[in-house]
């Protein structure tokens, strides 16, 4: 499996398909830079003659400027949290699964390799969750991405615009990168809002500033026109999805668990099995020293394996779901699906 992986991988194709991913990147990169143009020069340096305000719009700019950029990297470079090694089933044992004429055999055979795994995700017919693909046993809340070629600890989603899984090892990063995107435009609009104000003021464009100080070039005036609904029409598309994020973050679930509910052994389908209260859901993600919440260094709780539980019973002691009385998460994972028609038909 390993070598037609890497056989994949370094086929021309799958080269140029690298490639043209990191398009949209680029496009976000692309437009950063120009807006960095558009702002700090057109506006600031070139517009903008009151030296106190100017130094206060580059210093709050350039704040926010960083701050993107550092979780926008973040986000990016992070390496996926992939699944070690142990979790792989020997050759041979895969060989024993594919051969099985039943359904309980194959489930006997997973339940033996996955004994001593702290694995409590069940499939949709009670079975251990298994990859075909990677031939591995699924750690909890755990996916195979087809654009990263690999299970995924953790997987939310895989995100274009960052060419790159969004899993346990960056979620934190990306919703920072959401919302310091989102106070990035909002910025930008808000102190590029009063030169719009003025040109629809005046019929030939931003002839006169609010101060009644000339409004720059021609050229300058397209720049920090179309930067202020640049900036808006991205502020109106991330405030939804970055606030979306923030409700998972609170209720502990990530995209894939929203659309399909977690399947657990004890208990089923359950979209709250993850939900340990607000708070310990935030703390779960961004830790729980408050000075590092908002900066794009990793403090999530956990090794992306493992995570704390609700238990369906109220006298239970522990929230750590290390164990089988425990329940966690979703199916998508399998082995081949008709194999699974007698199970799912009453």
């Amino acid at each position: 499996m390993g070598n037609d992986d890497n056989r994949r991988r370094k086929s021309p194709c799958n080269c140029c398909l690298s490639v043209f991913k990191w398009i949209p990147v680029l496009f976000i990169f692309g437009v950063i830079a120009w807006s960095y143009y558009a702002y700090v020069v057109e506006l600031c340096v070139l517009k903008t003659e009151n030296n106190v305000a100017k130094i206060f719009l580059l210093i709050f700019y350039h704040i926010a400027l960083v701050l993107f950029l550092w979780s926008y990297w973040q986000t990016i470079n992070t390496p996926v949290g992939r699944v070690p090694d142990q979790w792989r089933i020997p050759d041979e044992e895969v060989n024993q699964l594919f051969r099985a004429d039943n359904q309980e055999t194959q489930k006997r055979i997973l339940n033996n390799f996955a004994r001593n795994l702290p694995v409590t995700n069940r499939t949709i017919n009670g079975s251990v969750r298994f990859c075909e693909k990677c031939k591995i046993i699924k750690p909890d809340r755990s996916h195979h991405c087809s654009v990263c070629s690999c299970c995924v600890l953790k997987m939310d989603h895989h995100c274009p615009w960052v060419n790159n899984c969004v899993n346990f090892s960056n979620y934190k990063f990306f919703v920072l990168f959401l919302g310091y995107a989102l106070v990035y435009c909002l910025y930008v609009a808000f102190t590029t809002l009063n030169d719009f104000i003025m040109f629809v003021q005046n019929e030939n464009g931003l002839a006169v500033s609010a101060q009644g100080q000339p409004g720059g070039s021609g050229m300058g005036r397209f720049h920090i026109l179309f930067l202020f609904f640049i900036s808006i029409m991205f502020a109106i598309s991330l405030v939804s999805l970055f606030g979306y994020h923030i409700y998972l973050v609170l209720v502990n679930r990530t995209t894939l668990e929203a659309f399909r509910a977690p399947i657990f052994r004890v208990g089923g389908p359950d979209k709250n099995g993850y939900n340990l209260g607000r708070f310990a859901n935030f703390c779960e993600v961004f830790g729980d020293k408050w000075q590092y919440w908002f900066l794009p260094v990793f403090t999530s709780f956990g090794d992306g394996i493992s995570y704390p539980i609700r238990h369906l019973e109220e006298d239970t002691e522990s929230l750590l779901g290390y164990h089988s009385d425990t329940r966690i998460e979703l199916e998508e994972d399998f082995l081949p699906e008709a194999r699974f028609q007698d199970s799912i038909i009453p």
